[in-house]
């Protein structure tokens, strides 16, 4: 679990970031932001900030906001009742992203993954996402992402979002820790 001093430090560098992206956020915003450790204690390399703007029954819309290199690891959006599960358009604002796909494996990938954590990671078909490009994810997609070493930030524009039901490739992994 984080202290209260190393939540303090992660929001200064999040909002440092969203600053040179020219990304302005409200204090509300700011106040609601999840640091996502999944239930690990390794969330400055497996983690994620969140800034959700909208999240009603039929769209959502998100920051994403990695620290260098920093990892959201492999997982998909299943279908619930009533949907096939969330779809996803990844939009980079800040950095680069390097986002994990099934395919064809990427040789050479730019993404690197912890030793003890690398058989958790599955698909390997990279697509790269600087400024301004995005990628749609349909529902039920299997995939991670990784930032560089400047940190990423990406719009996630969706269907509802239902985080406490992603599944996670890695069993240890807990979306929403109690």
């Amino acid at each position: 679990m984080l202290t209260q001093t190393e939540r303090r430090d992660v929001k200064e560098k999040v909002f440092s970031m969203l600053d040179r992206a020219g990304i302005a956020i409200t204090e509300a915003e700011a106040d609601e932001m999840e640091i996502a450790e999944y239930g690990m204690d390794r969330w400055a390399e497996i983690g994620l900030q969140i800034l959700v703007y909208v999240n009603t029954d039929r769209c959502c819309a998100k920051e994403l906001v990695l620290l260098p290199n920093q990892i959201c690891p492999e997982h998909r959006h299943p279908p619930m009742p009533g949907s096939p599960g969330k779809e996803e358009t990844f939009r980079c604002r800040y950095g680069d992203v390097f986002l994990y796909v099934p395919g064809e494996r990427t040789p050479d990938p730019k993404g690197r993954v912890p030793e003890d954590k690398a058989a958790f990671f599955t698909v390997w078909h990279e697509i790269v996402l600087r400024p301004g490009e995005q990628y749609t994810l349909m529902p039920d997609t299997l995939h991670w992402f990784q930032a560089g070493p400047e940190g990423a930030i990406v719009s996630e524009f969706s269907t509802q979002s239902h985080d406490e039901t992603d599944v996670f490739t890695d069993p240890e992994i807990i979306r929403v820790p109690e």
